[in-house]
Order: C-alpha cells, then structure tokens, then sequence
C-alpha cells in the first residue's frame, strides 16, 4: 500500500454521524471509510470519463457510418440493374 497521509477536512455533523454509522456496521475505521469512499469516487469519475468520451466517439463516427452505409446501399441497388 502506497505511504500514508494525514489530511483534516470538515464535514457536517449529520454526515459524520452517518459515516460513523456506517463504519461501524462495516467495521471500518472513519480513515478507511473515507478512503474507500474516496476510491469508488475517482472510479465513478473515470467510468463517467471513458463512457463520455466513447459517447463523443461515436458521435463524430456517425456520419462516417451513415455516409459508408449509403455508399454501400448505392453500389448495392447499382448492381442489381
């Protein structure tokens, strides 16, 4: 596991509570607990990155598909005359 670092953030009580709750029940410490949450977070945020960034893919790629699927429909109906 890389070194650790000691931070300090400021949290609502009600969250605290919250986060103690559930620690608690996953028998977690609250340093772990935040790191975990932290950790499905970062992933959340690259998934929704790479999901955009095939959205965008696709995107600029439909033209192109629509352009070459006319082009074979074209060479399709020329040659069945």
């Amino acid at each position: 596991m890389a070194e650790l670092r000691r931070i300090m953030i400021s949290i609502p009580d009600n969250m605290l509570e919250q986060i103690d709750t559930i620690a608690s029940i996953e028998k977690l410490s609250r340093s772990q607990f935040v790191r975990d949450a932290m950790g499905i977070y970062i992933e959340d945020r690259r998934h929704r990155a790479f999901v955009e960034s095939m959205k965008k893919g696709y995107q600029e790629m439909a033209s192109i598909n629509l352009t070459l699927a006319e082009e074979g429909l074209y060479a399709d109906l020329a040659g069945q005359e």
